[in-house]
């Protein structure tokens, strides 16, 4: 991408979220009417053109004078964007039309989306949700997005703190089952040699119908993130956001070029598998999506394989949704793909650091050379194997169906108050948004509870945040402090028009 500044300089994104204004326009088109055009996207939402930090467009339209001539009289920055870039941007009002003769599916949305990899150098951290959707004149369109900074290190446990009530974090706060809490003490009591994977490797192996060269145990997901990092041949990353940021941080610390796919909260962020690139060598992708809940049909995942390319589906809640149907962990050919499954969320075990790969053979192999001797502990081994039981199969059955009627009944609850709910959600967490709410996170510590803020992710903004589910006791506790705050915040919604396609 190149950046044309006829007049100014980029803002500091950290001082705040900026407008882009993307603009889709005919050759020829005068600054009257792309000035007017601007002000009635702008009106809809209390702003006027001063508010712009930054318009784009496609690179296509680097010399056109009216364009040129508004961002000098608005002193703003131009940002010019390839068109086989800003194809790759999920937009909510596509035209083939436009696409046809263009290459993108709206450029006043997916440039608006896209904004810049040069504000600070923070692009890995940069974040957009459209505040204005298409907006359209007889030879232009235009759309307006916000952009913030999502904090890629930011996770729940930061939330936490004295007297408040833990719906930040996504581990069960059940006490350890007997036969679990048994086969740990024993672990403990045997600690003097090293550690042994093979037994835990085997029954891993068993409970999924794999074979022992398609399993890797691991502290954790996020030693798994990392050995994939570090292990396969370093290329381009595609990572679809919003989601789990620590496999973000892992590949960019490993050299990988990244780039984003930032799915949107129209359609809840439902998956078009046309808009990862066909050169991405590495596609990451949560299932169910920590934070949206999200579970992506199996088949929609198998459209993102490719000859030379590695699928990594982020598994670490699948077990909390009963028989996995979706799960990629069984499927009959894994050639090319890896599955992370975690046993922190549903057994309470997050101190104690265990998960597992599970795939390709030649990837597993990749990545346990640059894994560290012995970095599985002997009772994160034994809990692993314990968990992978009958027993331990059939009690995860037994939560995963208790937590799934519990959330539904969270989910509904947060409707009737008119908060945005996923229209049906998997994983031990709902996330959630009210339009006249902007603070529901201060909110809600105020009133003693801790909730996970998800602006941090990537393509969420203010007003979003992530809860999770609990017993009857601590859910009431959520809605009662919910019916007595304050719900005098700023609207989030922008008011917008869809006249036409003049790109």
């Amino acid at each position: 991408m190149t950046t044309r500044t006829p007049a100014a300089a980029l803002p500091a994104i950290a001082d705040g979220p900026l407008l882009v204004a993307g603009i889709g326009a005919s050759f020829g088109v005068s600054v009257d009417e792309l000035r007017s055009l601007l002000e009635v996207a702008l009106a809809g939402v209390g702003l006027t053109p001063a508010a712009i930090d930054a318009f784009a467009t496609v690179e296509a339209k680097a010399n056109e004078e009216a364009l040129l001539v508004l961002a000098r009289e608005y002193d703003v920055p131009l940002l010019l964007h390839p068109a086989a870039k800003l194809s790759r941007v999920a937009v909510p009002h596509p035209s083939d039309r436009v696409a046809e003769a263009v290459g993108t599916a709206s450029v006043a949305e997916a440039a608006a989306l896209l904004g810049s990899p040069d504000w600070k150098g923070r692009l890995a951290e940069q974040s957009a949700e459209l505040l204005v959707d298409k907006t359209a004149s007889p030879r232009a369109t235009v759309a307006i997005a916000r952009h913030w900074l999502a904090d890629l290190r930011h996770h729940g446990d930061a939330e936490l703190g004295p007297d408040l009530l833990d719906l930040a974090v996504n581990v069960a706060p059940d006490p350890l089952p007997d036969w679990l809490a048994g086969v740990l003490r024993d672990a403990c009591a045997n600690m003097r040699n090293y550690p042994d994977a093979r037994s835990a490797t085997a029954a891993v192996a068993r409970r999924h119908g794999r074979t022992e060269d398609e399993v890797l145990l691991t502290a954790g997901a996020a030693e798994a993130f990392t050995l994939i990092a570090q292990g396969v041949s370093r290329g381009k990353a595609v990572i679809v956001h919003p989601q789990f940021t620590e496999p973000e941080v892992a590949l960019r610390a490993a050299g990988w070029q990244v780039e984003r796919v930032v799915l949107q909260a129209k359609g809840w962020f439902q998956l078009d598998p046309a808009t990862v690139a066909d050169d991405a060598t590495l596609v990451v992708i949560g299932n169910p999506t920590n934070p949206t809940g999200v579970l992506h049909p199996r088949e929609t995942l198998r459209q993102l394989r490719r000859p030379g390319r590695v699928l990594l589906v982020d598994e670490a809640f699948m077990d909390l949704v009963p028989d996995e149907p979706q799960s990629l962990a069984d499927d009959p050919d894994l050639d090319g793909i890896v599955v992370v499954r975690s046993l922190t969320k549903t057994w309470g075990l997050a101190g104690l650091r265990i998960g597992y790969l599970l795939g390709d053979p030649s990837v597993i192999t990749a990545a346990a050379a640059v894994q560290p001797h012995w970095s599985v502990s002997t009772p994160a081994l034994a809990a692993a194997a314990g968990c992978m039981s009958v027993e331990g199969v059939r009690e995860g059955h037994r939560r995963a169906v208790a937590l799934t009627e519990q959330r539904g009944w969270l989910s509904i609850a947060l409707a009737e108050r008119g908060f945005e709910v996923a229209p049906d959600p998997a994983g031990p967490f709902v996330l959630t948004r009210h339009p006249k709410r902007q603070r529901l996170h201060a909110e809600l510590r105020s009133a003693g509870i801790a909730v996970r803020r998800a602006d941090t992710f990537p393509g969420l903004g203010p007003g979003w945040v992530r809860i999770s589910v609990r017993d009857d006791a601590a859910m009431r506790q959520l809605l009662t402090a919910l019916d007595a705050a304050s719900s005098d915040g700023a609207s989030s919604d922008g008011a917008s028009s869809d006249g036409g396609d003049p790109e």
